[in-house]
């Protein structure tokens, strides 16, 4: 992932902000519900995650979806998922596997925004068939969809259907320079039970708002690849999130990019460990594989 890649990481204060007053109401007013955490990587292709799968491994997500319990489908960005394809990859993956797909790019990125009602229902009817194992989906849009497509924004997650789960990652510049604007943003977000996907990256730590519009922090880590850094970046992550915890967070969906991706598992495993001592937690521990299939 080159988006927000900075060439000296060294340089970049990766400070976490203090949260957005708005985020304490937020979580006061959540609702009684358990906790629930789902943590995992981009993608779940061999060729990519290098080291992960021991040797002999026939069916990449079969064996992924039994280490992790989740993943963000960036897959579906570039082509429009059919049903029949959600069908497979849901048989495939164990009782309690979430998958988070994002919106096509047809939609956000070709047409941004503008008459994707058509488009939007053979999206949301090809996702439904994950049926429970159905997390949230996203849209993410492109760098210059700035505040003059605001209005499109709105009238897409307005009628965006509600039995669908939805979080929302703006990247221009604009939404995050202008307070009025930004609070603007999220209060409708907040209305509309949408998510605010919160983006840790090293250059582009304007994304890194803090501002949560629902129990839900939906949360893309991406790595510098600078492993000391990493590790320390994500030390900061469990304390904010313990934190939010205590507070009434109620979704925790955190899922790591890398610039060199075989590291993701390395460090989604951390922040794993680190969480369930942290927060009493049983999630299942991935294990990584060398080329010659031997667990360490």
């Amino acid at each position: 992932m080159k988006y927000g890649k900075a060439e000296d990481p060294s340089s970049i204060d990766f400070t976490i902000p203090v949260d957005n007053p708005a985020t304490a109401n937020v979580l006061k007013n959540s609702p009684d519900t358990e906790f629930e955490v789902y943590i995992g990587c981009a993608k779940w292709n061999k060729t990519d995650l290098k080291d992960f799968y021991p040797k002999g491994t026939k069916d990449e997500l079969t064996y992924y979806s039994r280490q992790f319990n989740s993943i963000e489908m960036n897959s579906v960005f570039y082509n429009m998922p059919k049903a029949e394809q959600v069908v497979k990859w849901k048989d495939k993956t164990p009782e309690g596997f979430k998958f988070f797909p994002k919106i096509t790019q047809s939609i956000s990125h070709m047409r941004r925004l503008d008459n994707v009602e058509e488009l939007t229902e053979i999206y949301c009817d090809a996702v439904s068939y994950f049926e429970e194992k159905l997390g949230m989906c996203f849209l993410q849009l492109h760098e210059n969809f700035g505040l003059k497509g605001f209005d499109k924004l709105k009238a897409f997650v307005a009628d965006f259907p509600k039995v669908i789960p939805l979080a929302v990652e703006v990247r221009s510049k604009d939404w995050f320079s202008d307070e009025k604007v930004w609070n603007e943003y999220c209060e409708f977000l907040q209305a509309h039970n949408t998510a605010n996907v919160i983006v840790d990256t090293a250059g582009r730590r304007d994304m890194m708002h803090m501002r949560l519009t629902t129990p839900t922090a939906f949360i893309r880590f991406v790595g510098c690849n600078v492993d000391e850094i990493d590790y320390s970046r994500m030390d900061d992550w469990i304390e904010r999130i313990v934190k939010w915890k205590d507070s009434g967070l109620k979704q925790l969906y955190y899922f790591v990019h890398q610039n060199v991706e075989k590291s993701s598992p390395l460090f989604s495993a951390y922040l794993i460990e680190k969480l369930n001592k942290r927060l009493n937690l049983n999630l299942h521990v991935p294990k990584m594989a060398d080329e010659q299939g031997k667990l360490f």
